[in-house]
């Protein structure tokens, strides 16, 4: 097995390209790759863009223009650990930004359809955090949520 970890596939109808350049201008150490174009006798139109390989935030991806048989859902999500309210806001206004829709505890889809989860490290400490009451006084908090406010979290742990 290679040892330089995995590269998840995403599954676009046409837009792997412009998906591809929208992950790389939100999420830093991120770049463009090669692009691969299909052939004559694809499945899809000669000389349009087959597949893009593209690296966000480190991690490295495909996008394949394999056309609309298959949608995203929810059943799978990248997670963004954000160290503070900035990145929260910041990760929040860019993926839901041009057809992107809210979702409740942090959740959201971006344009493409793709599910992300935006959860600030101190969401994980709160609900966890050994005085269960005070975890118990988090969750709730965070389950009325959209986007997560550390500072209403913070409140709601403290009993405020």
């Amino acid at each position: 097995m290679a040892t330089d970890g995995f590269t998840t596939c995403l599954w676009f109808d046409d837009q792997a390209e412009e998906a591809a350049h929208y992950y790389v201008s939100i999420f830093k150490n991120s770049s463009l790759g090669k692009v691969a174009h299909y052939t004559e006798g694809s499945p899809r139109p000669a000389g349009s863009v087959m597949t893009v390989e593209f690296t966000a935030n480190g991690q490295r991806f495909l996008g394949l223009n394999g056309g609309p048989e298959f949608t995203f859902n929810e059943a799978i999500s990248f997670m963004i650990a954000c160290a503070d309210q900035e990145e929260v806001d910041y990760y929040w206004t860019r993926l839901t930004e041009g057809g992107g829709e809210p979702g409740p505890c942090g959740w959201l889809k971006d344009r493409y359809g793709v599910s992300w989860q935006v959860v600030p490290d101190r969401l994980i400490e709160l609900t966890t955090d050994p005085d269960p009451e005070k975890a118990a006084r988090a969750m709730k908090a965070m389950l009325a949520m959209g986007k997560i406010d550390i500072a209403a979290l913070e409140q709601a742990a403290a009993g405020e």
